[in-house]
């Protein structure tokens, strides 16, 4: 495997709070932008609520994204919310966003997972790589009709 650390849980591996460094180029323009913040993976039933999807018993998790962008100079507050639930095979997740809506799956057994999610005219592909018990990364290509971007995160796992 060498570069690659398996994991046979997503929602084990992910639980907890994890700092945050992305950073993103459009490759049309040449701007650059940078996120930098937290990420915490914690009980999806946090808030009290369950979607209509159900919660599958809590066996999920809530991912709460939240920091500062920066784009062309200019820093603003940025987050987002991601449900992660347990996938159809044992170990894999089911990515969805806030509303429910299907995002992709994510089975990192080998320590590599690529994913697609189209998006209007744009097409999202992913690469989620895991380094060791504390590190993971991922890269999206972004494109389209108005989109040519790379998204590059990394993740450090905090305490």
């Amino acid at each position: 495997m060498g570069e690659f650390w398996p994991v046979p849980d997503v929602l084990a591996y992910l639980a907890g709070r994890w700092r945050v460094e992305r950073s993103v180029r459009d490759l049309a323009s040449g701007a650059q932008g940078r996120f930098s913040g937290a990420t915490v993976f914690g009980p999806l039933d946090s808030l009290g609520a369950l979607d209509s999807l159900g919660s599958l018993d809590g066996g999920g998790l809530l991912h709460h994204e939240s920091g500062t962008f920066t784009w062309l100079g200019v820093p603003r507050p940025a987050e987002r919310t991601l449900r992660f639930l347990p996938g159809d095979s044992p170990g894999t997740a089911a990515v969805r966003f806030a509303d429910g809506r299907p995002f992709h799956d994510l089975d990192l057994a080998s320590g590599r997972h690529l994913a697609d999610h189209p998006c209007s005219a744009d097409l999202y592909q992913g690469e989620f790589t895991v380094r060791n018990q504390d590190h993971w990364r991922t890269v999206w290509r972004v494109g389209g009709p108005a989109k040519d971007l790379v998204l590059i995160t990394e993740y450090a796992r905090e305490g």
